[in-house]
């Protein structure tokens, strides 16, 4: 039978599992910046213009807006808000997202590559 005071020590219990979970999950953006550096062969971290937009500000924009890039059919179209959820299914496979982009880039597998490096995508405001 489960007393008050049992019950009392397995929610201790399951918000410590809940706390520490938190925390192992917690996206390292120093480690983003690293993940980061394959990208800065066509991507800028401010506003400059490469073979790819710039970044600076990409979280919380709307996709094909920069001015003065020239975005494909597919991006332009796309009417995508980056936030975490869109960046990460972009950055996992970004011709499944954006069928005819012409990012050449076949997408980042690793989970925790993803979420790291668009913590550091947060950082360039």
């Amino acid at each position: 039978m489960l007393t008050p005071t049992r019950f009392a020590s397995v929610v201790n219990v399951l918000l410590a599992v809940a706390s520490f979970a938190g925390t192992a999950n917690a996206a390292d953006a120093k480690h983003g910046e690293e993940v980061f550096k394959a990208c800065a062969a066509c991507h800028a971290t401010d506003a400059t213009t490469r073979l790819g937009p710039g970044l600076q500000g990409v979280v919380g924009r709307h996709s094909g807006s920069v001015a003065g890039f020239r975005y494909s059919r597919a991006m332009k179209n796309a009417n995508i808000t980056w936030d975490e959820k869109s960046l990460d299914a972009y950055i996992t496979a970004p011709q499944t997202l954006v069928p005819g982009t012409t990012m050449p880039f076949s997408g980042l597998p690793n989970a925790g590559d993803r979420a790291d490096l668009i913590a550091y995508l947060e950082t360039l405001k």
